[in-house]
């Protein structure tokens, strides 16, 4: 089977891969051949570092998890799809006996295995096999590109219901990049009023703007704190987003928060990151933090069905499966003006 495999840090080859365990069949499985294929900041990561905090490439792994595609084989066993549907797939199996899992928080499971997360293979490859339950059907107005952004939309309205985004709310989400402004897509959608977007590149921040009612500041020209407490009349903002994994940025949440307002820790860190403990105290603030996601697939597929929701517009560029070393070369280059590169898999 001819995939993408990350060999090492740095090297990328497109090349037969077996995985016969990966693609045996269970009663209550589905056969998906794929269609299209997000490259995840943790793709890229993967790529240019070896690895992410805990999780170390130590052997060739295939990559990509954002993914949506066609069901081409069902199990005897599963009763809600069927072939020939267009679905999207949760990347995470956990354990359904473990103790996080019994309780509904799944994705803290320690034991989940998770698509391109070592040692677990991901799908830029033809077909893969998955449970019917973590396998969603598609709208027939949902496309196979808007699809495969469920997954990291999936992290932004985990994060909003972390935040408890009461409507009117008003919050800064820190970061435009792919998470950074699928987050700020569902604070609106669950109720904020207005959102602040914070980032370095001007073409992301008129990505940004373009979405809704979201005020772009640029930090390197302006401070984002005072723009914000000027445009709150001093109050601030309910809700603060830290999608950027910047240790700066997340030692200033604090300064454009209102008092009794929430944070939000969502971007992965390549460095330790520290706040001031004493500027959280005088709010009272609540500081939440978010690993992936959980129960909130279907929720996005409907979001993305009722237009509530509009992903296409981070869709910023598309490559061919053949053409997946290069497209990775440039999502590492982090070239300004993208947001979300995808990979369309040969039909």
């Amino acid at each position: 089977m001819k995939a993408l495999v990350l060999e090492e840090k740095m090297k990328l080859s497109l090349r037969d891969f077996p995985i016969e365990a990966d693609e045996t069949m269970g009663p209550r499985d589905v056969r998906i051949k794929l269609h299209t294929v997000g490259i995840c900041g943790s793709d890229v990561h993967y790529y240019t570092h070896g690895g992410t905090g805990v999780f170390q490439v130590k052997a060739p792994m295939i990559l990509g998890h954002e993914a949506s595609g066609t069901v081409i084989e069902a199990g005897s066993e599963v009763t809600t799809l069927k072939v020939g549907d267009r679905v999207c797939m949760e990347p995470g199996i956990p354990d359904p006996m473990s103790r996080a899992t019994r309780m509904g928080q799944y994705n803290v499971d320690p034991a989940v295995r998770f698509w391109a997360t070592p040692p677990i293979h991901g799908v830029l490859r033809p077909t893969v096999v998955h449970p019917e339950a973590f396998t969603f059907k598609l709208p027939d107005n949902v496309s196979f590109a808007e699809a495969a952004m469920v997954e990291p939309l999936a992290v932004g309205v985990h994060a909003a219901t972390k935040a408890q985004v009461k409507p009117g709310d008003n919050a800064l989400v820190i970061g435009a990049g792919p998470i950074g402004l699928v987050t700020a897509l569902s604070a609106l959608a669950a109720g904020c009023a207005r959102v602040f977007v914070t980032d370095v590149d001007d073409s992301k921040l008129e990505i940004a703007a373009s979405l809704g009612p979201i005020t772009p500041i640029n930090v390197a020209r302006e401070d984002a704190a005072k723009a914000i407490l000027s445009a709150t009349d001093h109050w601030g903002v309910e809700i603060v987003f830290e999608c950027s994994g910047n240790a700066r940025a997340a030692a200033g949440v604090f300064d454009p928060l209102c008092p009794a307002g929430r944070v939000v820790f969502i971007g992965s860190q390549t460095e330790s990151v520290a706040y001031d403990v004493g500027k959280a105290m005088v709010r009272e603030a609540r500081v939440e933090h978010v690993f992936r996601y959980a129960h909130v697939f279907p929720r996005c597929v409907a979001m993305l069905s009722s237009g509530s929701i509009d992903v296409k517009p981070l869709i910023t560029r598309r490559f061919s499966f053949d053409e997946s070393v290069h497209a990775f070369e440039i999502a590492a280059s982090a070239p300004k003006g993208e947001v979300k590169m995808q990979i369309e898999m040969p039909q």
